[in-house]
């Protein structure tokens, strides 16, 4: 099957393109809102080391992994550390007010659940993974199992 037309890899692109979006503005918020040294002043209130050294970590990994992810570049790779972001923000922030936002961690969660996927599945349809690796990114073995028994 055309994997560019695959309705599996059409829903892994969405998911993609919007949680590398959405890791762009983050990082670019922390970046041009608040500064290193504000990002870094935020780390070190909540206990995280070398909060000085963290914070570009921090901004360098969202801007550069939001658009590895939209690009579709990467994607199993550069999921994991965005995923390990997402569980020290809700270990370090989020955890301690509950679930439900403004200040919960259902929306970290959910990014996370979707960096989970992603590293899973692959960078779906319309990706430079596919076009670099011949498609091995989004082949599953067990596709055609999954797809029959759906």
């Amino acid at each position: 099957m055309n994997r560019t037309f695959d309705r599996y890899a059409l829903g892994t692109t969405f998911l993609r393109l919007v949680i590398g979006t959405t890791f762009i503005a983050h990082g670019a918020q922390k970046l041009l809102s608040f500064g290193l040294a504000g990002t870094a002043g935020f780390l070190g209130s909540i206990g995280v080391p070398f909060a000085n050294v963290m914070a570009p970590v921090l901004i360098t990994t969202e801007l550069a992994g939001g658009l590895l992810l939209v690009l579709g570049l990467l994607t199993r790779y550069i999921s994991i550390p965005l995923l390990f972001t997402m569980v020290v923000a809700i270990a370090t922030v989020h955890l301690q007010h509950g679930f439900f936002l403004p200040q919960g961690f259902e929306f970290a969660l959910l990014l996370g659940v979707g960096l989970g996927t992603l590293a899973l599945q692959g960078s779906g349809a319309f990706a430079l993974d596919n076009v670099i690796g011949g498609s091995r990114s989004a082949d599953r073995s067990d596709e055609k199992s999954y797809r029959s028994a759906a």
